[in-house]
């Protein structure tokens, strides 16, 4: 889906307010509030977008986050399947480079990551693991826009 300036100032403007009612959000960008909320739906149809609320996981109780990175001597994708279904897991993705696989983790507790990381070193292909375990959150963001 190509994006024109309207979907472009559409999602900006979401991504600074995701609650932003769309009387407000159309005039904003040019549009009747009727036609934003199409424009709105059809972005989210098309798989561009979601409205989504995003919580801070150490508020909720999960006390440890941490990347896993993984190299794998066997089927990548199959792996990457397998890790992304882990709960614990709320990212996982396939990359190039020292490590085939990064994972992320969010844990209520140490022992809970180290059960989670006994889970990961057990399926068949993974070679090695390195962890990461996070200090403190510096910067988190999802507003990047459509460069």
């Amino acid at each position: 889906m190509k994006l024109d300036d309207t979907d472009k100032a559409i999602i900006d403007r979401l991504q600074r307010d995701g609650r932003i009612p769309f009387s407000l959000l159309g005039p904003e960008v040019g549009l009747s509030p009727a036609a934003a909320r199409q424009r709105v739906l059809t972005l989210i149809d098309q798989g561009v977008m979601q409205i989504v609320a995003v919580t801070d996981p150490t508020t909720l109780g999960f006390t440890v986050q941490a990347m896993a990175c993984l190299t794998v001597s066997g089927d990548v994708d199959g792996v990457a399947e397998k890790v992304a279904a882990i709960e614990e897991v709320d990212y996982a993705v396939i990359v190039a480079g020292r490590f085939d696989i990064l994972a992320e983790i969010v844990a209520e507790d140490t022992e809970r990551l180290i059960e989670v990381l006994d889970e990961v070193r057990g399926l068949p292909d993974v070679a090695t693991t390195e962890v990461f375990t996070y200090l403190r959150l510096q910067k988190q963001t999802y507003n990047w826009g459509t460069r």
